[in-house]
């Protein structure tokens, strides 16, 4: 069986509670290792993850959508240039952003092709499961 993104969330939220100071969880699919307080934290895929959902469509295009809660962020640090701006052209595999949840950065790719037309979130603010992101053009 192997661990959905909640069973993550809940093994951070457990460990940030405890006094425990290293956790190792492994399944069939999925490998977790989190060290306290040296900030290394690691999660491997064993296998192909699995695909994402397409993102949301409207009659103004594509809606990239946050895939899970926490900061968004725009660019791979502070005073770095944006991973995208609008008019940017992007493919399936760009990456648009970055999502952080309990230290955990969480790279988004576009997941469409397309022109950006829109950035639909603030940079460094909070984002729920599922709230739009980016609007792209076909």
């Amino acid at each position: 069986m192997a661990l959905t993104d909640d069973d993550v969330r809940e093994i951070l939220r457990l460990i940030d509670e405890s006094d425990l100071d290293e956790l190792r969880v492994e399944t069939a699919g999925f490998k977790l290792h989190v060290v306290r307080g040296d900030g290394d934290v690691s999660a491997e895929p064993e296998a192909a993850p699995a695909p994402k959902a397409a993102p949301a469509t409207d009659g103004a295009g594509h809606t990239i959508t946050a895939p899970m809660p926490g900061t968004f962020y725009r660019a791979e640090g502070p005073g770095m240039d944006p991973f995208v701006e609008v008019g940017a052209q992007v493919e399936p595999d760009t990456v648009v952003c970055i999502i952080e949840i309990m230290k955990m950065m969480n790279s988004v790719p576009a997941g469409v092709s397309g022109t950006i037309v829109e950035i639909c979130a603030e940079d460094a603010q909070l984002v729920g499961d599922g709230a739009p992101l980016f609007r792209v053009q076909p």
